[in-house]
């Protein structure tokens, strides 16, 4: 038999669960209905959890926005649109993007592009894919073709 989970030690988990890295407050309150908390207690602990600093919604966007960017290599329509998934809001969205440094990522879209231009084997259309690539990867259109020399 099923033991029903605790709703007392739901808050000192939840705050576990914040401290080992940032969270964005769906995910949160995702992993407080998979641990069976009643619904109506779920939102007075995320408060909680904000009022006490475990999460921050700001915070969480911009470590995303930069970590996504110089790990992953994803450019800022991508992460915009994993954010929004996160259903993190637009004016935290826009100030994660801007701690993107653009230098930096301009630099790091030349090596990347570089590095796929000779992996791509000779091919009319070479250039439409190595373009076409980039573009999934959440690139503007005018970075990659600065980036390609064009």
């Amino acid at each position: 038999m099923l033991k029903k989970p605790s709703t007392s030690g739901s808050l000192p988990k939840a705050r576990n669960y914040c401290a080992r890295q940032e969270r964005c407050q769906q995910e949160v309150r995702d992993k407080l209905y998979a641990w069976e908390i009643p619904a109506k207690e779920i939102e007075p602990i995320i408060s909680q959890l904000i009022s006490e600093g475990f999460l921050n919604e700001a915070r969480f966007a911009e470590h995303y926005a930069v970590s996504k960017s110089r790990q992953k290599g994803w450019g800022p329509r991508r992460i915009e649109a994993a954010l929004k998934q996160k259903q993190v809001s637009g004016p935290c969205i826009r100030e994660a993007l801007k701690a993107i440094d653009q230098q930096e990522q301009q630099e790091r879209l030349k090596k990347l592009v570089t590095k796929r231009w000779e992996k791509e084997p000779a091919h009319p259309l070479k250039r439409q894919k190595v373009m076409a690539y980039f573009l999934r990867r959440g690139f503007d259109a005018d970075a990659v073709r600065k980036a390609l020399g064009g």
